[in-house]
């Protein structure tokens, strides 16, 4: 399966980053091809000036186009999630995550941010027509650490792992589309009855 992953904190260093950064280490391990983009890969002026047809924004959308799944990770920042992953996201194509699995992750100072996920994030992956779109994990600051490039507490890895059980779930009962020409041959050589 092809997924993409999206960190939405500004900093290159973030308690949000760890988090998805394990989730794709577990992905790959499972043999799932992961593109990661992170906030800070996109330059600022095409954010804010909402340029659509910047290399960049164009090659995000790309690769979400391709995707069957999206993992989206963001720090809660005042009771929602970064402003800077609300400009991205806006940049996507109206129905972007249309026949995709989406899995939020989101951090927070403590857990009185953690509805900030059902209350903020999710209206807008859903806007973007989001498939199946998990419940998602929510971690607070004393879950995630910088040591040793970046360590989750054990509570945390668990539900993360859980996580990724349902995401991957979710993408094998996804539909695949047929290829024309095989639909073509399938239906020529189907038997017919009535």
């Amino acid at each position: 399966m092809f997924i993409v992953t999206l960190a939405g904190s500004p900093s290159t260093r973030s308690r949000s980053g760890v988090v998805l950064e394990r989730a794709r280490r577990e992905l790959h391990a499972h043999g799932h091809e992961v593109v990661s983009y992170g906030i800070y890969d996109f330059d600022a002026q095409d954010l804010l000036h909402a340029r659509f047809d910047s290399p960049q924004v164009k090659g995000l959308a790309a690769h979400v186009e391709q995707a069957d799944g999206i993992i989206v990770a963001t720090p809660v920042y005042k009771a929602s999630f970064s402003g800077a992953l609300k400009v991205l996201l806006d940049l996507l194509p109206e129905r972007a995550l249309q026949h995709k699995v989406v899995l939020p992750l989101a951090t927070g100072g403590s857990i009185a941010h953690m509805l900030a996920v059902d209350y903020a994030l999710k209206p807008v992956l859903g806007a973007l027509k989001a498939q199946d779109l998990l419940q998602g994990v929510f971690a607070d600051d004393s879950q995630v650490s910088y040591d040793n490039g970046g360590t989750v507490s054990a509570v945390l890895e668990q539900r993360l792992l859980e996580s990724l059980e349902q995401f991957e779930a979710a993408l094998a009962r996804r539909p695949r589309p047929v290829e024309p020409h095989l639909l073509n041959e399938r239906l020529v050589t189907a038997r017919w009855s009535i």
